[in-house]
């Protein structure tokens, strides 16, 4: 994945932040030009938010391309269906569509993978090893494939058949699943090679995204306890009259967040 840096940590925008009813009505090209614009490293592309992916994906992939900037392909399906069955279509959508934008990294969750999945893993192995395209692993927001034991089961099983994947870490999604951010952290930090920033603040019957200064959870111990060497995209809303100054101020507190941290291991390192 290629990108320009302002510092040791990419930030990106996961085009989703800036809500689903916005996006649909201007288009994520709309979204990605403004992030740019904003000075993001680059942009997340969602493929349940596409309303013409045949002629947005490249238009957005020239735009990233002009800029310099980097692309990640989000895909909203599973791996594998209700049924455990590896979905090789899905995956084959995913594929078609991170090329068309241009990009070599695919967020996808393991959706219903379990204990009957593991004789898909040799397909799965071959279609990986003859693409190009990085594939990374979302916890997302299901007991099936957001769970710390559900992500370990299936690792264990990718690692035994020889398939080095990474993942993508969300902090926020956790909480929708009932687990410890920090504990995940903990468990699965040498896999992350992506993180999506979330706040969370607890509604009477749910979890809800906010801004990282308005959260409730310690999410500044869960970035430490990752590698800040990996790129950091905002998923959190980005709301305003200005949104391109709301967007800019955003990049940057991030930004700031990722300096200080470098600063603080190597403070720390050179008191040792």
């Amino acid at each position: 994945m290629r990108t320009e840096t302002h510092g040791a940590t990419p930030v990106l925008i996961s085009l989703s932040a800036f809500g689903a009813s916005e996006v649909r009505r201007h288009g994520q090209l709309w979204f990605s030009e403004l992030s740019l614009v904003a000075g993001a490293d680059g942009v997340e592309v969602r493929s349940e938010l596409l309303t013409d992916p045949e002629r947005e994906l490249p238009a957005i992939a020239l735009a990233v391309q002009a800029a310099g900037k980097s692309a990640v392909y989000s895909s909203a399906e599973g791996l594998w269906n209700v049924a455990g069955a590896l979905d090789l279509q899905a995956l084959e959508r995913a594929f078609a569509a991170t090329q068309a934008l241009g990009s070599t990294r695919l967020k996808m969750s393991i959706g219903g993978f379990g204990a009957g999945s593991h004789a898909s893993l040799d397909t799965l192995q071959q279609r990986l090893s003859a693409s190009a395209i990085e594939l990374l692993i979302e916890n997302d927001q299901t007991p099936q494939a957001g769970t710390l034991g559900a992500l370990q089961q299936f690792f264990d099983a990718t690692d035994a058949q020889g398939i080095s994947l990474g993942m993508t870490f969300d902090i926020g999604n956790w909480h929708w699943t009932g687990e410890c951010p920090l504990q995940a952290a903990a468990a699965l930090a040498t896999r992350v090679r992506y993180v999506h920033c979330k706040g969370v603040q607890r509604l009477p019957k749910t979890w809800v995204a906010v801004p990282l200064a308005e959260s409730c959870a310690p999410w500044r111990a869960v970035l430490r306890a990752l590698s800040n060497d990996v790129p950091w995209a905002i998923e959190y809303p980005l709301q305003g009259d200005d949104l391109l100054a709301v967007t800019r101020q955003e990049i940057a507190k991030l930004r700031q967040v990722a300096a200080s941290m470098v600063h603080s291991h190597f403070s720390t390192a050179n008191t040792k």
